[in-house]
């Protein structure tokens, strides 16, 4: 099994990534976004919850978080590999997937980190938001808020993986093509 952080910003080209991942090796994709929406689209409490948060443009709480990629993670045994996209965002969220990793006798093999300037996020997120009806894809000072977050609060996780001798860094600004063929280059001959 294959296990890989993609890391970035919003708007870095994560999601994108990440589809091209699934196409290529078959793993699973959890995309923390895309669990708040799903939670959000069923207004369960977790949902409603998150949205409080989403919507100011801050973190959603750790507690939160895990509990939605955990039942996830459960629900799909034995895929071929995971990518995790948007998560973790914290040094104690990086240590709970850890744990859960470890848990299911498997580890992190890499966390990639799609590096963007804040004004190619800016404008990425509100083209994104012209369809994704999302009120924090529409306004310039959430999204930019949401970009420092990312650099004051979940950016230190890179480091933690670093450490571990496990973090790559890719140019995100590049072609949607360039930023595959160097995923798959740190991907190798893993699988």
């Amino acid at each position: 099994m294959y296990n890989l952080i993609l890391f970035g910003p919003p708007g870095s080209g994560k999601g994108t990534q990440a589809e091209k991942l699934v196409e290529r090796y078959g793993f699973l994709h959890i995309s923390t976004g895309d669990m708040f929406r799903d939670e959000l689209k069923n207004e369960t409490p977790l949902g409603l919850e998150a949205r409080a948060y989403m919507n100011r443009g801050d973190l959603v709480p750790d507690e939160v978080t895990i509990a939605m990629l955990r039942k996830r993670v459960e629900d799909n045994p034995g895929v071929r590999g995971i990518i995790f996209d948007g998560f973790p965002r914290t040094d104690p969220q990086a240590a709970a997937l850890n744990e859960l990793m470890e848990q299911l006798d498997t580890q992190i093999d890499a966390l990639i980190l799609l590096d963007v300037d804040q004004d190619v996020v800016v404008e990425r997120i509100l083209a994104r938001g012209a369809t994704s009806g999302r009120a924090d894809d529409l306004d310039e000072p959430t999204i930019r808020m949401r970009f420092e977050n990312f650099l004051n609060y979940t950016a230190p996780v890179y480091a933690y993986y670093e450490q571990l001798g496990l973090a790559h860094r890719i140019n995100g600004m590049q072609s949607r093509e360039a930023v595959a063929d160097d995923i798959n280059r740190i991907i190798g001959d893993s699988i």
